[in-house]
């Protein structure tokens, strides 16, 4: 990487946008116990650990859980506080594969088919704050739900999948314009050429969301994304769990048992699979930098400029958080205090 494209030592970035947090430190967005006070809680708890501004994210429930718990956030959306910083409301699923290991540590029972009438309900629940929205792009409906769902101002990220070429082609003339978490949401194995990981990286039109936490995908499989792509078309996530923030040790978490390894990987022993992640953006941002992948531009823009453009909205629509630095000789983003 050229040297003089890299962030000189202690410069402040503008911030980082992570879309897609499931929860922080004890607290699941997508527990039917989420209450407005461990909400806001967790929501402080990410300022102060260094994201800017977020998507609380939703995974796929049960409606009496989805009737409880957007409410909650969208009123917490409405406060002054949280202005420019909770931009939205991510809803991963229920629309997606029910296929084991596509559907990650979605609960099979709870998916459904594309439908609008859900979807306008979930909307009405979230108080029209949903922002985003992962379907998977193979699924009996899905041109339609995501023509109205792009409709309503939502943008439609395709994900949780076993969706092939021409899916993505027809979801993206519906105005599709992202995928999941790319390289994961997916079996373990896979056919050797035809996959949605391969029909995504194809795609030219779908930017993809990567987790970089060093344990969603080995740093070769980064590259491949981020050469393929290119940066602009790369958006860093975190998809923090409601265990990011906790230490090693073995936990329960979305209806499973679950493992915290002393690296930060989380994981279901009884699968195999991981269960999100347990990192920060800015951890998740720490790992990219340290690989030496990007330069400083692209850097910036894949953890800020990038997910803020995915949804809609530019960099006057995000409020001050914590300053962030760069130290060019640790290769380090850092906190100022």
């Amino acid at each position: 990487m050229d040297q003089k494209a890299r962030i000189s030592n202690g410069v402040k970035i503008p911030g980082l946008v992570d879309l897609q947090v499931n929860g922080y430190k004890g607290v699941d967005f997508s527990s039917g116990d989420l209450t407005e006070a461990n909400f806001v809680q967790a929501c402080r708890g990410l300022f102060e650990a260094g994201t800017t501004a977020f998507l609380p994210t939703m995974i796929t429930r049960s409606e009496n859980v989805y009737k409880h718990n957007l409410p909650i956030m969208a009123a917490v959306l409405q406060r002054e506080e949280f202005r420019g910083r909770l931009l939205g409301i991510h809803l991963e699923g229920p629309f997606i594969s029910t296929q084991d290991g596509a559907r990650g540590a979605h609960n099979a029972e709870w998916i459904r088919e594309p439908d609008i009438s859900y979807l306008q309900q979930l909307i009405e629940w979230a108080g029209d704050k949903v922002k985003l929205i992962t379907i998977a792009a193979e699924a009996r409906g899905a041109e339609q739900l995501a023509r109205y769902a792009v409709g309503r101002g939502i943008a439609v990220s395709l994900g949780h999948q076993m969706a092939g070429e021409e899916d993505l082609v027809k979801l993206v003339r519906e105005g599709a314009v992202a995928l999941t978490h790319l390289g994961n949401g997916v079996p373990a194995v896979l056919p050797r050429h035809k996959n949605p990981i391969w029909a995504g990286l194809a795609n030219d039109d779908l930017v993809a969301t990567i987790i970089t936490d060093g344990h969603h995908l080995p740093a070769p499989v980064l590259k491949t994304i981020i050469r393929t792509k290119g940066a602009d078309r790369c958006v860093v996530i975190s998809d923090a769990s409601s265990l990011a923030g906790f230490g090693p040790g073995r936990y329960e978490t979305l209806g499973h048992k679950v493992v915290l390894e002393d690296t930060g990987r989380l994981y279901d022993p009884a699968t195999g699979y991981l269960c999100g992640s347990s990192a920060t953006m800015l951890e998740c941002m720490n790992h990219l930098a340290r690989l030496s992948l990007v330069s400083r531009d692209e850097l910036i823009a894949m953890g800020f400029y990038n997910p803020l453009k995915l949804i809609g909205l530019g960099a006057d629509d995000v409020a001050q958080g914590r300053d962030i630095c760069f130290d060019e000789k640790r290769d380090v983003l850092y906190l100022e205090k």
